[in-house]
């Protein structure tokens, strides 16, 4: 959430910040609202400051003789009595400005870093570097090389049909080494994190909206995410929502930032307006496995944590020995808390592209102040920055695998990280039907 203060002391900043990505926004009511706000909080303060002056006269005429039902104390109490309704007042009218303000920051994104670069769409954001030769041509029999979804069929190992039957469109059922593969790659990612020094936590997948709204994804994409009919309970559309309420409405030690966690959840997201679009496959499902990273740290480390936050991502591709290329989005292509972020794509052989398998992002203190998570430095208390990334997406990460591993025999060689996990080098099983 933007910082109130900057809407009411400058609220130019925030409108050139909202123009980078794009935006257009009228603050005028909402700076009106926070100067309201702010009024209201001083009159009421000032108000009991006068409150608690009148208390101590009451105790010092007392102590000076004076007798607890005399005009002069009786005076002074009925001012006091008065005070005490009018702050009362105050306050009401505060927190009624208050919800009207909240509800109108809730829908307004982060502010892009002055790092991030500036763009109109995603075809002005900007490709920072590549890893690994991609696997380009055929197969040593001079067959084309294959999608992961025509590769999956072959071997037996994902079931689509049936998944229709189970839910709907858009699910998928992972067979025998499928399904194996699958648990490989998150015990195999989380190991890996945790050897970084990343705590692992198994978080619900249930999350309430306080959570959402304090992650950002409430109010701007509740039409993309399940919602529970009977409760106040959302399906989580990725770790990040449980991770950053794992600390909400604390304020945390003194020296124990940075805060750095792994989290493994199936993730569910509607993925209105996205039909059409990679409807065969592991890619752009309802329901999805990740392992999630997570930061809470100082705001004057958030750009370095943000650096190895990408690097610990990309560990994981390199160590699956699978080529990408890192690319950081300019402001029209940011997410709505991000306030820089970096995409990692993957190279996928069969379909001779590169997609997204991860999003980096610092998020500033934009989640912070929507959570209300703060840490101890001296004798004041500050904002964390938070940062996520995924780390990563495992559905894309098999496509990834089973694009560029595929042999003329049908059967997929893993790389050497992944043996000790799956127990085998390569995929080769078939399930009946």
């Amino acid at each position: 959430m933007l910082d109130q203060r900057l809407l009411r002391d400058d609220p130019a900043q925030i409108a050139e910040g909202l123009s980078r990505r794009g935006m257009a926004v009228d603050l005028e009511v909402p700076r009106q609202l926070a100067q309201r706000a702010r009024d209201l909080e001083q009159q009421r303060s000032e108000l009991q400051a006068e409150g608690n002056r009148i208390g101590r006269r009451v105790g010092e005429r007392i102590k000076a003789g004076a007798a607890p039902h005399s005009e002069e104390v009786k005076d002074l109490r009925e001012e006091g009595n008065r005070i005490k309704r009018q702050v009362a007042e105050l306050e009401e009218e505060e927190r009624g400005l208050e919800q009207q303000l909240q509800e109108q920051l809730k829908g307004l994104p982060n502010l892009p870093s002055p790092l991030c670069p500036f763009g109109r769409s995603e075809a002005d954001n900007v490709e920072v570097k590549r890893w690994g030769e991609p696997r380009r041509g055929t197969l040593a029999s001079g067959a084309p090389l294959r999608e992961h979804w025509q590769i999956a069929e072959g071997l037996g190992i994902v079931d689509t049909e049936r998944s229709v039957r189970i839910a709907q469109s858009r699910f998928v059922t992972l067979l025998g080494q499928g399904a194996r593969l699958e648990r490989a790659l998150i015990s195999f990612m989380l190991d890996r994190h945790a050897a970084r020094g990343y705590t692992e936590l198994l978080p619900p997948i249930l999350v309430n909206s306080a959570s959402l709204t304090g992650s950002g994804q409430l109010p701007k994409f509740a039409e993309e995410s399940f919602r529970c009919a009977d409760d106040d309970l959302w399906l989580t559309p990725t770790a990040e929502v449980p991770l950053t309420s794992f600390h909400r409405g604390e304020v945390l030690a003194e020296g124990s930032l940075p805060l750095r966690y792994t989290a493994y959840t199936p993730c569910f997201r509607r993925e209105a307006g996205s039909y059409g679009r990679d409807t065969r496959g592991l890619i752009r499902l309802h329901q999805f496995n990740k392992v999630e990273l997570y930061w809470f740290c100082r705001p004057e480390e958030s750009e370095l944590a943000h650096e190895q936050l990408t690097a610990d991502a990309e560990a994981v591709l390199e160590a699956l020995e699978l080529p990408y290329r890192r690319i950081e989005l300019c402001t029209a292509d940011l997410g709505f808390s991000a306030s820089r972020t970096y995409d990692l794509e993957v190279w996928l052989a069969g379909a001779g592209t590169y997609r997204e398998i991860s999003s980096c992002s610092t998020c500033g203190d934009f989640q912070a102040r929507r959570a209300g998570i703060r840490f101890r430095d001296g004798g004041k208390t500050r904002l964390v920055h938070t940062l996520n990334g995924s780390g990563l997406a495992i559905g894309r990460t098999m496509a990834a695998l089973l694009e560029a591993g595929q042999q003329d025999d049908g059967s997929v060689r893993l790389p050497a990280a992944l043996v000790p996990y799956v127990g085998a080098d390569r995929i080769t099983a078939v399930v009946p039907t």
